[in-house]
């Protein structure tokens, strides 16, 4: 019974809307991209660590990072910023990989 009452007043309430002269319908239009964000020559050509490399096959590959940041929160979140790119970690596995845009970079 709440269901069809919760219904029967939404319908009354659009109806009555809709009579009142003077109220315009108002509504924002929400753009959303095809697909990622393009990224310039230089940033697709970036080799990144893949998620789930350990933080020594990073500094391996990569070597040592520009800056290391301690871990935050739980579980813990480790940041290692490269001059192109920054490496996060949760515990001692890559999650994510971002490269810099220029105004970013150390």
């Amino acid at each position: 019974m709440t269901r069809l009452w919760k219904t029967a007043s939404l319908v009354t309430l659009l109806g009555v809307s809709s009579l009142l002269p003077g109220l315009p319908a108002v509504a924002d239009t929400l753009e959303m991209p095809l697909g990622p964000p393009a990224l310039d020559n230089d940033a697709q050509s970036i080799t990144l660590p893949g998620r789930g490399m350990t933080m020594v096959a990073v500094e391996e590959r990569f070597g040592e990072p520009v800056e290391k940041y301690g871990e935050v929160g739980d579980p813990p979140i480790t940041r290692w910023v490269y001059r192109d790119f920054t490496v996060y970690f949760e515990y001692q596995y890559v999650i994510n990989a971002v490269p810099h845009d220029e105004a970013a970079r150390p």
